[in-house]
């Protein structure tokens, strides 16, 4: 979520806060019905244009996080209408994952340039000039465009010397890689789930929190209050999520504080994916493929399977970090439950695969996790502990970063063999990642390692972050430095071939 969306960051901590609440407090899932009111009490709206409108919103918001399906406007449908099939203590994830909650939102105009005050109507007309379908003209007091015949191809927009030509997008649409994002019969936002790859960037974009993912918050509450062991495994972009006091060590004691049995770095796992891929890598590029995609993005490789079928084959068939990890909590206790936090929600739909639901169970963001701990007056500064988190390599835990990926293979694969030629590229949103395999497609990147991540700046930016790319970054830095391990070749904590 942007920082600067304050007032929806606010607006989805209490929802998650209060389903959180309900689970651990056992309270009648009725009381569904009174929660929009104890969230937004009184009569006068502050965001929308009634108190009525915005209930009804954040009805559907608690429906989502619940995992219940949004509800058609058309249809009268009580808010806790299907409650009992997600009243259970396992995963419960209904397609669609992400959801536009249609009366939220305001059917944003689609792409278009638009001429402002600031047009001079010069002599030159670079505006007119440059057209190639002639849709620019002059106007009586500035340059006007013909939206019947424009082609939107920005070329008026570039040339003004005045920067007074304008592109304008629904925000939604902007970040979206895919083209995922359609429109109705009322030009209300609308995914295409045969395109969409569930990155989330359409979710941190809307402002008008239009569109929300569904959550396993209260299943896994459930787990966690039941008998069987559940584990937190955390995604490496976890520092400096939960504010500048708190450390990694009180982190993972405030997680252990909501009741999971233990806590262990992902980073572990993508010491072993680093491994893995750093193996992969020398043994078949160039000799059985072209080239090789990293794993660890869910989104970039549900977008390559999509989008570029044909080159499927060519991503790397090392597992992620969320499913290595899992399997190595697994190795030690076969009945343990896992659950994956982190910033993506992207892997709530890898988690659902059949090749992984077995080993993790649970997927929830680093903003519902905050929920969790804001139901449970859980203050992470204020935790005492000298135990320190060492369970991965300074590699391994710059995964969050863009170019951390490629980076961490690269340096072990020359480890392995220092003869060898690595040339890397990367990507960090989808739509360079779209760009990226045009070029692998043609050809051109044939020998290439190719690191792909659907958000800008890495897992960093990721839609369940909490905190700003930079500060995190930093701190992720800090964090690998004090590792004890240099590379995944050096933990001792994994088994190597």
């Amino acid at each position: 979520m942007k920082e600067s969306y304050v007032d929806l960051i606010n607006i989805r901590r209490e929802v998650f806060a209060e389903i959180a609440r309900i689970a651990y407090d056992d309270i009648d899932l009725k009381s569904l019905e009174r929660s929009s009111y104890s969230i937004l009490p009184g009569e006068v709206a502050t965001y929308r244009d009634n108190i009525f409108r915005e209930r009804a919103v954040l009805e559907e918001r608690l429906r989502l996080t619940m995992g219940l399906n949004f509800r058609a406007p058309t249809e009268y449908q009580s808010i806790i209408e299907g409650i009992d099939e997600v009243n259970v203590a396992e995963r419960k994830y209904v397609a669609p994952l992400v959801n536009v909650i249609s009366f939220a939102c305001e059917a944003c105009p689609t792409r278009e340039f638009i001429v402002t005050d600031n047009c001079r109507k010069c002599l030159a007309h670079p505006c007119t000039n440059v057209c190639p379908v002639n849709a620019v003209t002059i106007g009586k007091n500035k340059a006007e465009i013909d939206k019947e015949k424009c082609i939107n191809c920005g070329r008026c927009k570039n040339t003004c010397p005045y920067s007074a030509i304008v592109e304008s997008d629904r925000p939604c649409a902007s970040v979206c890689g895919v083209n995922a994002i359609e429109s109705d019969y009322l030009g209300r936002a609308k995914i295409n789930e045969e395109k969409c790859v569930a990155c989330g960037r359409c979710i941190t974009q809307c402002p008008f929190g239009a569109i929300a993912d569904k959550s396993q918050i209260y299943q896994l509450i459930k787990a966690l209050k039941g008998e069987q062991r559940v584990y937190g495994i955390v995604a490496p972009s976890f520092i400096g999520q939960f504010g500048v006091l708190a450390s990694p060590e009180q982190v993972f004691e405030g997680i252990r504080e909501l009741g999971f049995e233990d806590v262990v770095e992902v980073a572990l796992g993508a010491d072993l994916t680093t491994y893995h891929e750093a193996k992969e890598y020398l043994e078949k590029v160039p000799n059985e493929m072209p080239f090789m995609g990293t794993s660890c993005c869910n989104s970039w490789t549900l977008m390559i399977e999509k989008n570029f079928p044909e080159l499927y084959e060519y991503v790397s068939d090392s597992a992620t970090p969320m499913v290595y990890t899992a399997k190595y909590i697994k190795e030690k206790d076969p009945d343990a439950l896992v659950a994956f936090i982190g910033p993506c929600i992207s892997k709530k739909l890898e988690g659902l695969r059949e090749d992984v639901k077995d080993y993790v169970h649970f997927v929830l963001t680093y903003e519902e996790l905050m929920g969790m701990f804001v139901a449970k007056d859980i203050e992470l500064s204020e935790i005492e502990i000298d135990e320190k988190v060492m369970d991965a390599s300074n590699l391994g835990r710059g995964y969050g970063i863009a170019g951390g990926v490629a980076e961490a293979v690269k340096k072990t694969a020359l480890l392995m063999d220092p003869s060898r030629d690595i040339k890397v590229e990367g990507a960090a949103t989808l739509q360079d990642c779209m760009k990226l395999m045009k070029l692998a497609k043609a050809g051109q990147r044939d020998g290439y390692l190719l690191e792909g991540m659907a958000c800008p700046g890495g897992c960093i930016a990721g839609p369940g972050t909490l905190a700003s790319i930079n500060r995190v970054k930093k701190s992720i830095n800090k964090f690998m430095k004090e590792s004890k391990y240099d590379t995944p070749l050096d933990n001792d904590l994994i088994e190597q071939d």
